[in-house]
């Protein structure tokens, strides 16, 4: 409460004012009677400080409370009314489609059923309920992406086994994939194929001939597929045919124009194109290792491994065989040796009965061959028939001794200039290395 009292001045017949800042002093002279306090009377009512200091919040914001809604039921509209037994009934008399059905597996694991339980009850086996999931999850991303009813409908009988197959895609690929497995008619296995082939695509990106093809187009990435394959063919009939069925899936022009360019040259005659892998008159695949490759390859080949820089004894003294024995294959060799490598089987592969050997060179310009510029300073793995020692052909590749050097890779015209008939192997194939290629990879918005 503030009280005022009126004050008059002696000396000066003016009202003084009054301020912090004047030095010199007034005299004062008080009169002895005191005026009435006034009081301030606000309008408002009195509130704390922390209100004043903390306003309070809008009226829209005070709702913060918000009833809890559970999640939509992934269970289809005519199969809620259904209890515990009911459910169960469907799915082991597989009543009705089975994207339908499947909606019921979740929602039975999720009261308390197991896996094994739900396949003593049912019939359907673990590994198929979680195809049956992720398909009808698949078909429900095909739906989102607007895919049309003549889409859909190729997919209500049995095709729970292709659309599981394109998982891994992202929601723009599975849309065009799955419109290829229409036109095409494609079962499980071609799917398979097919949804490898784009998914691996960017990754084989800097390949012979990759830029002919348009990853847009799922056609396209399994007529490049074909074509890696024909370049791993010494057989050229073999090579032909897998050509010829690389230019009937290709859809591109670009593609098309590239297969067929290869068709028409030369037997043994690489094409002209940027990022050749096969060198003029020499049939010798250069193939680049895939990351996961191996552990998805059926077939795969254990060779012994040798330096570059190391003498020719250590390639002499390598085991000519590796094999597997007993119900678990286990890998046996002849005899003990410290390095080994792990590839898939291919054709050139798969041929070495014995005496295939690994050579780790590196630096790729090593080769006596053109060599691209994204293929220099990259280390590769040349591999060799030991089987085959006789310097036969002009135009083939041999391992040779370089003297303190180690090893190396000789053309055959080159030795038989030197008076060389019998080398270390024949060369039948080069390996690069994988590489990581985040081009591929999924986007986070492109999960389902």
């Amino acid at each position: 409460m503030l009280s005022l009292t009126a004050n008059t001045f002696s000396s000066h017949p003016k009202t003084l004012l009054s301020s912090p800042f004047l030095t010199h002093h007034h005299h004062y002279h008080y009169h002895h009677h005191r005026l009435s306090p006034i009081t301030h009377k606000p309008n408002h009512p009195k509130k704390p400080i922390s209100s004043a200091i903390n306003p309070p919040p809008n009226p829209a914001q005070q709702q913060l409370y918000q009833p809890f809604r559970p999640p939509p039921s992934p269970i289809p509209s005519k199969f809620r009314s259904l209890d515990t037994g009911g459910r169960l009934e469907i799915l082991a008399n597989r009543l009705g489609l089975w994207f339908e059905f499947a909606p019921l597996i979740p929602s039975l694991i999720q009261e308390g059923f197991t896996s094994s339980t739900l396949e003593e009850i049912t019939g359907i086996s673990g590994v198929e309920q979680n195809r049956l999931v992720v398909a009808a999850k698949v078909r429900d991303s095909l739906i989102e992406s607007n895919a049309g009813p003549d889409i859909l409908s190729f997919f209500d009988q049995g095709g729970a086994e292709v659309l599981y197959e394109i998982r891994l895609l992202s929601a723009s690929q599975r849309l065009a994939v799955a419109r290829y497995i229409v036109e095409s008619n494609l079962d499980g296995r071609g799917a398979q194929e097919l949804a490898r082939a784009v998914k691996d695509f960017p990754r084989r990106r800097g390949d012979r001939g990759w830029k002919c093809f348009d990853y847009t187009l799922p056609a396209d990435c399994l007529s490049f597929v074909y074509y890696r394959q024909a370049l791993e063919h010494q057989n050229s009939e073999q090579r032909k045919l897998a050509l010829e069925k690389a230019a009937g899936v290709a859809q591109s022009e670009a593609a098309r124009d590239w297969v067929q360019q290869e068709l028409k040259a030369k037997d043994g005659e690489g094409g002209e194109g940027e990022g050749g892998d096969v060198v003029e008159g020499v049939r010798v695949p250069v193939v680049r290792l895939n990351v996961g490759e191996v552990a998805e390859a059926t077939v795969v080949a254990v060779l012994p491994v040798c330096k570059a820089e190391e003498k020719e004894k250590e390639v002499l003294e390598a085991p000519w065989e590796c094999g597997s024995e007993g119900e678990f294959g286990v890998v046996v060799a002849e005899k003990g040796w410290r390095r080994w490598v792990v590839l898939p089987s291919w054709e050139p592969v798969a041929g070495l009965k014995r005496g295939g050997v690994v050579v780790e060179f590196a630096d790729a310009r090593v080769l006596p061959w053109r060599v691209n510029r994204w293929y220099k300073e990259e280390a590769i793995l040349v591999v060799a028939d030991r089987g085959r020692k006789a310097v036969a052909a002009d135009d083939g590749f041999y391992m040779v001794a370089d003297g303190e050097k180690g090893l190396k890779v000789e053309r055959g015209s080159v030795l038989k200039g030197i008076g060389v008939e019998e080398s270390l192997g024949t060369v039948v194939l080069v390996v690069r290395p994988p590489r990581e290629a985040t081009d591929s990879q999924l986007d986070e918005e492109d999960w389902e």
